[in-house]
This record gives structure tokens, sequence and C-alpha cells, in this order.
């Protein structure tokens, strides 16, 4: 049996509009080194991460309480893919979606927003599909280890984005609903369109930042041919 990789990582660009990237060569090849050292630095909630329960609650577990597991297992991909713009995704979209899921397993919404709209771009997040609290419960009650999205999965990201305003806590469903339940949270994939299988090996390992709120992850799919 071979395996494929399939990167689900957003590249960690230096002109991004909304996340902030420092990078630097400390050391470059020429007459003054032999060698190249780039020194780079931006947001921990920024392209692909993952969230530790910290991020919204003060007493919550930080990077460093939580077990490696929560990061990587068995996953299934929940195919949303025909959900249309500023559509909010619901529990009978996920009921159609008829996917396998299996109590610890780590979900994989696939609405393939990275292949509509550019990540780099305002219209990402202004005109994204979401969660509701329905639907996030319907998940909940499945019993996920982790969830995952390639769309920015909160109606009010939009708002944080576009500076409009700050939105109350309540409005942050998935982070209520599944982060603060022990569910892992891992944001901004993309790639899942090229997932071919409903069920693959997910890694979602975080970099290994002591007592954060989060960090970034480079995150696979490994899938059976």
């Amino acid at each position: 049996m071979t395996r494929r990789l399939i990167d689900l990582s957003t590249p960690i660009r230096t002109d991004h509009f909304r996340w902030p990237v420092s990078r630097k060569e400390l050391k470059s090849h020429g007459a003054d080194s032999y060698l190249q050292a780039t020194w780079i630095g931006w947001p921990i909630h920024g392209f692909t991460h993952m969230d530790a329960p910290r991020h919204f609650d003060a007493n919550g577990k930080t990077t460093s309480q939580l077990p490696l597991d929560v990061a990587w297992g068995p996953a299934v991909v929940v195919d949303l893919s025909a959900i249309g713009p500023d559509e909010p995704v619901t529990p009978a979209m996920l009921e159609a979606a008829n996917a396998d899921i299996r109590p610890g397993d780590i979900i994989l919404l696939k609405t393939a927003w990275d292949t509509k709209a550019s990540i780099d771009e305002a219209t990402f997040w202004s005109t994204a599909p979401y969660m509701t609290t329905e639907a996030c419960r319907w998940l909940y009650a499945r019993s996920p280890k982790g969830v995952a999205y390639d769309f920015p999965q909160d109606h009010c990201i939009r708002d944080m984005v576009s500076g409009e305003r700050e939105p109350a806590f309540e409005e942050n469903v998935t982070h209520i609903e599944l982060l603060l339940k022990g569910v892992t949270m891992f944001e901004y994939l993309c790639n899942l369109s090229e997932i071919r299988r409903e069920r693959v090996e997910f890694f979602g390992l975080p970099l290994k930042v002591p007592d954060s709120d989060g960090a970034p992850i480079r995150a696979v799919a490994v899938e059976d041919e």
C-alpha cells in the first residue's frame, strides 16, 4: 500500500494584508558569510494554526498542558464544498454530507473556500460561509477530538478583519461550543479539496511554544492510495 501526503498549510507570506510578518536574513551568502540564516516572526493566530483553550479562557489549558495526540489521529472529511458565499453551515448540511464520523475523530470541514477566494484578500473573510451555534452543537454531539476549518469559521471574524467593531464574546460560536468544551481547533487550512478519500490520517502538530494560547502548525493529511 502506498500513502499520499497532502499539504493543508497556508503559506506564511510577508505581504499578507491582515497578519504582519517580519522576515529578514540575519546572514546571507556573500563576502561576509558562507551561510544564510533567516529570522521570521508573525502572530500565533495567523495562517494555519492550532488554538489552545487559553485563547478564550483565562484559566484554560495552554499548549504546554495539551498532549501531542490532540493534534494527530484518524480524521474524516465532511464535504460542504457546495456551500455558497455568506451561507451558514447548518446541522441539515452536516447531516446531508453523510460522513462516517466516529468518536475521537478529527473532523475536517471541507468548504473548499480557499479555491473560491484568496486568503490574501479581504473578500476571503467578508463573503465566507460560517458556522452556526446549532452546527457546532451537532459536531460536538459526535464526540470529535478536533475540528479543522478551511474558512473563517465564525461570522464575527469578518468584523475583526474590517475593523468595524469588536465582536462580543458570545459571537465566537466555534470557540464557545467546541474549543471551550475540549475540542481542539485547527484554523485556516487549505487544499482540503485535494483529499480524495473520506477518511485520512491527520497531523497538525504545533510548534513547541510553551504556555501559549495557540501555535503554528504544519497540517498534513495522509491518504491511502
